[in-house]
């Protein structure tokens, strides 16, 4: 009943707080802005680069162009070393994909492909959708619905493992099942790192049948 398992990057393949943080702060420290606050550090970990861009720039169309402007030559390879995956990360996808097709749903840009590769994942998904697609970013359906479709799988056959708010609305618009992961978002589904993702499967496998 499930073929597809797409998992969001940050939050749930790793930790990403410490480096989403340093990331921004390097970004606005060359536009004399201050450090993200709290509100901002948890908006950076789920939101799209530009949403963040776009909330600190407060409607200075200036300020949000430079913005874009230094992120699209600014090299985000050596925040990567503060990324903290939950568990050795290929073993545990070469598993998975042993029984489903894998795929990747992030609201991460430019990154997504230099992050792969640093994560030892190049050969592991079957599809890949992120904002750099060009499509509207989570908690827009688009980014899912069109990984679901590179992979071949049909909605209510797949399943996207988030760790937000923003991740179960993009779920449940895209037409497909959802596991939360972690203490940010609540649902019927839901494990507190993806070391319990196989048995979590099996649950909702187990809710689905007749």
């Amino acid at each position: 009943m499930i073929d597809l398992v797409m998992f969001d990057a940050d939050g749930v393949l790793f930790d990403s707080d410490a480096s989403n943080v340093a990331y921004y702060n390097a970004i606005f420290a060359q536009l004399g802005e201050p450090p993200l606050d709290r509100a901002e550090e948890i908006n950076a970990i789920s939101y799209a680069a530009e949403q963040v861009f776009v909330a600190r720039a407060r409607d200075d169309s200036v300020m949000l162009q430079r913005m874009k402007d230094i992120a699209r030559g600014f090299d985000a390879t050596p925040f990567f070393r503060l990324l903290r995956p939950a568990l050795d990360l290929r073993p545990f996808m070469l598993e998975l994909r042993r029984r489903y097709l894998l795929g990747l749903a992030t609201n991460r840009s430019a990154t997504v492909p230099a992050l792969v590769a640093h994560l030892g994942l190049n050969d592991i998904f079957h599809a890949i959708a992120s904002a750099r697609d060009g499509v509207r970013p989570k908690p827009a359906p688009d980014i899912l619905k069109l990984c679901v479709e590179r992979a071949g799988a049909a909605p209510e056959r797949s399943v996207y493992v988030g760790d937000s708010p923003i991740d179960r609305i993009a779920a449940a618009e895209a037409g497909v099942h959802f596991i939360a992961v972690g203490k940010r978002v609540e649902h019927q589904h839901a494990v507190g790192s993806i070391t319990d993702l196989p048995a979590a499967l099996d649950a909702l496998l187990a809710s689905l049948r007749p």
